[in-house]
């Protein structure tokens, strides 16, 4: 009996480290719904993923789930993490496994992405972190993975100076903030939302000064605690935790 017992508080206090090390909420924000993915970067392991050894793109998350099952790891978390060409390529800087795969990409061009400042979200040996893309080569310490994308909502606790909170421009959106180095905050809209909701929620509800936009329309969260799997539409690079 006392056996079982043993296993059963066992059980329970795992279980709570992982519900701590990623967390899941709704918030209500502006008259609108969002689901907040919290992650403790030094209790889990984030991982970037986006093509197999083969060099085929995932695109979708069964197909990640697939290839980790062999490797008897399970996905907890992941989310689409920035933007994409036509071949799936990313648009810009993608670290994955301390490797720099695509370079930093600070090119004038059209679309979110090349709405200045755009940024980096990385996580170094010091923790998390959300950049100007600028700011990127002065990140000190080794760089475990990155992932530029545009445009930087919040920086250092200002909105970017294209938003407007009148904006028409509504759709289902997804980002990444860093309240402080030890945890990356992941939101997805569950309603369509401009630029100025989605960086205010950021900055004064989630009380992150720094934050970046991942992307909109394809915006994709799966999460095996709310029994989530979003497919919309084929993604590039993908964030994840896998246990």
């Amino acid at each position: 009996m006392k056996v079982w017992w043993a296993i059963a508080i066992l059980a329970i206090a795992t279980a709570v480290h992982r519900a701590e090390a990623v967390e899941f909420s709704t918030v209500e924000f502006a008259g609108k719904t969002f689901t907040v993915c919290r992650v403790d970067v030094r209790k889990e392991h984030l991982d970037l993923f986006h093509r197999d050894e083969h060099g085929e793109p995932f695109k979708r998350f069964d197909h990640l789930l697939a290839w980790l099952e062999p490797q008897h790891r399970t996905l907890v978390f992941a989310m689409n993490a920035g933007m994409y060409h036509p071949d799936f390529s990313a648009v810009g800087l993608f670290v994955s496994g301390g490797r720099e795969l695509v370079p930093l990409n600070t090119a004038n061009g059209n679309g979110n992405f090349f709405l200045k400042p755009n940024g980096v979200f990385a996580l170094t040996e010091s923790g998390a972190h959300v950049v100007e893309s600028s700011e990127y080569p002065k990140l000190g310490g080794r760089v475990i993975l990155a992932t530029q994308s545009g445009p930087l909502l919040v920086h250092s606790g200002k909105l970017h100076p294209a938003i407007r909170a009148e904006s028409e421009s509504r759709l289902i959106r997804n980002g990444v903030g860093v309240p402080s180095p030890d945890t990356a905050i992941f939101v997805i809209s569950e309603v369509p939302v401009n630029f100025y909701e989605f960086a205010t929620l950021f900055r004064d509800q989630l009380h992150c000064p720094n934050a970046l936009f991942l992307d909109g329309t394809i915006s994709s969260l799966y999460s095996k605690t709310l029994n989530r799997h979003d497919f919309h539409m084929d993604l590039g690079p993908i964030i994840g935790v896998a246990e």
